[in-house]
C-alpha cells in the first residue's frame, strides 16, 4: 500500500501511526511524500489561498491519478465534501482537541486591558481571541509546528496559539503553555482522517477496521455544522461535539473577523440523532445572526 502524506514532521508522525496500525492487520505499506503550495509559500496568510483544502488537494490529486492508494490528513484541514470518487472510510481515536497559548515569560498579558502581541495563522483563533482580548495585536504565523515555535522564540511577541494535539504528537509541547478552554476548536481538531477511492472497496473494508466509531460520529457532527454554515479553512467557525452515554453535548459558533460579533450554539441532542445534529445546530446559528456574519465575511 502507498500512503500519501505531506512531509512535515507532524504529518509524517500521523502517517506512520496509520502505517503501524495497518501492519497490525498484516498489511505492509510505504510512505509517499508530497508538498502542497501552502507548504512552500509560508508568507501568504492561509485564508488568502482561496477555498478549502489548501493542504489536501495535492493528496486528493495523487489518489485520483493512482499515484497513492490512501492518504492521511489532519481532518480539520480536510474539506467537508471530499472530491468526487474519494471518501473517508476511517478516522483514528481523537487526540487533544484544545487550542493552547504558548507564552514566553508569564501570562500577565491576559489581565484586563493589558496590551500584547499574539501570533496565529488561523482566522478562527484570531476572531475568538479578539473577542476576548480586543486590546491585543494579532500577528500572522505560518509554517510547521517547529518553525512556528522558533519564530515565537525569536520574536518580541508575548505568545502564539497552537493546537495542543500537534505539539503533543511530535513531543515538543512547551512547559509554558495554557489550555484555552474557552476557545471553540476547529471542527475535527485532533482527529486523523484516512481517505481512499470509493471504488477501491477492498482497501475501504481494510481501513474501516481502523475506524474509531465515537470519534467518527463526533467529527461528522462538527463537520456537518461547518458544511451547513458554508465555512471551511477560511471561515472563523468552531465546533466541538462530545458523545457521553446516550446524548451529544455540542458547542459551536461563528465569529466576525474582528471579534466584535459572534453567535454561539450550546445544547444537547439524543445520540441517535448524530447524523442531523450538526446541521440542525447550524440552522439555528444562521437564523440567530450567523448568516449576516458569514455574508459580511464573503463580501469582504
Amino acid at each position: 500500500m502507498r500512503i500519501g502524506t505531506r512531509d512535515s514532521k507532524l504529518a509524517v508522525w500521523q502517517a506512520r501511526k496509520v502505517q503501524s496500525l495497518l501492519l497490525t492487520l498484516g498489511h505492509s505499506s510505504e510512505l509517499v511524500f508530497l508538498k502542497s503550495p501552502a507548504d512552500t509559500d509560508l508568507k501568504t496568510p492561509l485564508h488568502q489561498f482561496g477555498g478549502t483544502g489548501i493542504f489536501t488537494k495535492v493528496l486528493d490529486n495523487a489518489l485520483l491519478q493512482g499515484e497513492i492508494d490512501l492518504a492521511v490528513h489532519s481532518l480539520k484541514d480536510y474539506p467537508t465534501l471530499p472530491p468526487d470518487g474519494i471518501h473517508i472510510p476511517a478516522v483514528l481515536e481523537r487526540g487533544s482537541h484544545e487550542d493552547i497559548i504558548v507564552y514566553k515569560e508569564s501570562l500577565s498579558f491576559l489581565q484586563k486591558n493589558e496590551e500584547a502581541q499574539i501570533a496565529t495563522g488561523s482566522i478562527r483563533r484570531i476572531a475568538q481571541w479578539k473577542s476576548k482580548f480586543p486590546n491585543h495585536k494579532m500577528l500572522p504565523l505560518r509554517g510547521n509546528v517547529q518553525t512556528r515555535l522558533k519564530k515565537l522564540e525569536d520574536s518580541p511577541w508575548q505568545g502564539a496559539i497552537f493546537a495542543k494535539a500537534g505539539l503533543e504528537r511530535v513531543e515538543i509541547l512547551p512547559t509554558k503553555h495554557e489550555v484555552l478552554d474557552w476557545m471553540i476548536p476547529a471542527p475535527a481538531q485532533g482527529v486523523i482522517g484516512i481517505t481512499c477511492l470509493k471504488n477501491n472497496t477492498k482497501l475501504s473494508e481494510i481501513l474501516e477496521k481502523l475506524n474509531h466509531n465515537k470519534t467518527f460520529k463526533e467529527a461528522f457532527i462538527e463537520r456537518s455544522f461547518l458544511n451547513k454554515i458554508e465555512g471551511g479553512c477560511s471561515a472563523p467557525v468552531g465546533a466541538l461535539a462530545k458523545i457521553e452515554k446516550d446524548e451529544i453535548k455540542f458547542k459551536a459558533g461563528v465569529f466576525a473577523l474582528n471579534g466584535e460579533r459572534k453567535v454561539i450554539f450550546e445544547g444537547k441532542f439524543p445520540v441517535d440523532s448524530w447524523r442531523n445534529a450538526g446541521k440542525d445546530a447550524a440552522i439555528e446559528v444562521l437564523n440567530d445572526g450567523g448568516k449576516e456574519i458569514m455574508e459580511s465575511i464573503k463580501n469582504g
